[in-house]
Order: C-alpha cells, then structure tokens, then sequence
C-alpha cells in the first residue's frame, strides 16, 4: 500500500469525509491530483445529491481521466421514488476511469461492520448505537438540516448506547478541549451521550489504495 500514488487521480467525496481526507493528505500519504467536494449531508436530499455528484465528476474530468468516488452506496443515496436507481447506477452513467470506495457510508469506510460491532459491546455494553464520523459533528447544521429538537427526540434516545464518534483526526479531542460547551450542547440536543472514540485511518487507507491499484490496471 505504501507505494500506492494517487497523483494521476482526481477523488470526489462527500463533504463529510473532508477531515479525513485532508489528515490523510497533511500526512503524506494522499497525493491525488485533486480532491472536489459535495455538501455534507445530502444524502437527505437525494436530487441535489445526484446534480452536485454528476457535477463534480464532469469538473475532475476535465482534466483527469481516473476518478475516485468517496461515498457509500447502499445507505448514501437511497432512492424511494426509484428504487432501483442506485449510486452504482448514477457512477456508470458517468463513463469509464471512476471507481468508488467500497464501503456502505462513511462510518463503514473507517470501521468494518465486524469491527463496529466489537466497540459497541466495548463502549456501550452491546446497546443500539448512532454511529457518526467527526464530519457529522463539524457540520451539523448540513447533516442534520431541517431537525429540530422534536426530531431529534423521535431518532436518537432509542440508541440507548449514545452516539460513537469514530474520530481518526483528533477532532473530538480539540473539540473537547476547545469548545466544550459546544460538545456539551451537542449531546444535550441529542439527548443521548456523545462518545468519542479514537480510531486509526488505516482501513480508509486501505480502501482508497484499492481503488487507485484497480484504477491503474
């Protein structure tokens, strides 16, 4: 993996993943040739979702041929009115050179399944669990546009476990130290507690190496 280069690869990506992808990047070991960016949160609007997707894949080809695609597919882009339109189906629309990261969301992306379920039995005793990366914390006035507390009240205090912040990035240890009212009021609204938990960046990594190697083949 070490001597994956992505500097012949432009990588398209929820806004979410934009810590992460600039740690990676500020460590070295991402050299793309460029990083475009959706909003964060769409995948509650999934019409917007699919325009600035199609959008930001026209503008990287422009002047590069492989493309990464940082988004899940099974839960990003769910698509009720047409159920078999799927984020795979927008992707080969868009020719050939584009890849996606094989992950189901971004909290799949930095922790497999497997590996999720053993820090919710660690962290919360096997209890339901809202999991979220730091880019869920950092922009949520996009990721969760349009809740109210009401809202939030029907969709967090059933995950009795708290919510797990997969963090990666040392964000939610700045936060804490930085802001802790901010991080207060965060877990205040949601009611339920806000847990931290320190990963390493090594199956992100991983994932993206795959798709430069299939890229280049």
């Amino acid at each position: 993996m070490e001597s994956v280069t992505f500097e012949d690869i432009a990588i398209v990506s929820c806004g979410t993943m934009s810590l992460e992808l600039n740690f990676l990047q500020d460590e070295g070991f991402l050299n793309a040739a460029e990083i475009i960016y959706t909003t964060p949160g769409l995948h509650q609007d999934i019409l917007e979702l699919e325009r600035q997707l199609v959008s930001r894949i026209a503008k990287a080809r422009e002047k590069h041929d492989k493309v990464i695609i940082v988004y899940g597919g099974k839960f990003c882009y769910v698509n009720v009115d047409e159920p078999t339109r799927l984020m795979e189906t927008i992707i080969d629309e868009q020719g050939s050179g584009i890849g996606r990261i094989g992950a189901t969301h971004c909290m799949d992306m930095l922790v497999s399944e497997q590996d999720r379920q053993k820090i919710a039995a660690e962290v919360a005793g096997g209890e339901p669990v809202w999991w979220m990366t730091p880019g869920w914390v950092k922009y949520r006035s996009k990721v969760f546009k349009g809740w109210d507390k009401a809202v939030a009240n029907e969709n967090f205090p059933r995950h009795t476990g708290g919510a797990i912040v997969l963090d990666g990035t040392g964000y939610m240890d700045k936060m804490m130290a930085e802001n802790p009212e901010e991080f207060l009021d965060y877990g205040d609204w949601m009611g339920i507690p806000l847990i931290p938990y320190t990963i390493t960046l090594d199956r992100f990594k991983t994932l993206l190496a795959d798709e430069a190697v299939k890229l280049a083949g």
